[in-house]
């Protein structure tokens, strides 16, 4: 597991940690029952405080990506991946009722927005 902290970015540290480590769930980096690194070994090697990635892992449990056994460590919580998309849809269309109703308060044409999505597309690929 590869966890990068960027220093510019505007998240905080526990969740450039929760995310990087959901991600490579859902991309299945990391496999159902994996040995997730004990959160004092994960705050050391990225140089940051135990309680920021104790966050980040109770977080992510209560989520349901990782679960804990006492004396064991964290591990890969089995995932439904209809499921979790089901999830992720419920808040894309949350934001988007939030985006058509700024939109419609400032006059922004549908044309507009698919432009703005566009841009914002490309300029989150070059940042990866």
């Amino acid at each position: 597991m590869n966890i990068q902290i960027k220093n510019s970015s505007n998240d905080p540290i526990y969740l450039q940690i929760k995310n990087q480590i959901r991600d490579a769930i859902l991309n299945g980096e990391l496999e159902a029952d994996e040995l997730l690194p004990s959160i004092r070994l994960l705050a050391k090697e990225l140089r940051v405080s135990v309680i920021t990635t104790k966050r980040a892992y109770d977080e992510l449990e209560k989520d349901g990506f990782i679960h804990s056994v006492h004396g064991k460590g964290s591990f890969v919580a089995p995932q439904n991946l209809d499921l979790i998309k089901e999830r992720f849809l419920k808040k894309i269309e949350a934001n988007m009722t939030e985006i058509l109703r700024y939109a419609k308060l400032a006059d922004v044409s549908h044309d507009e927005l698919i432009e703005m999505i566009k841009t914002l597309e490309d300029e989150n690929a070059e940042c990866n």
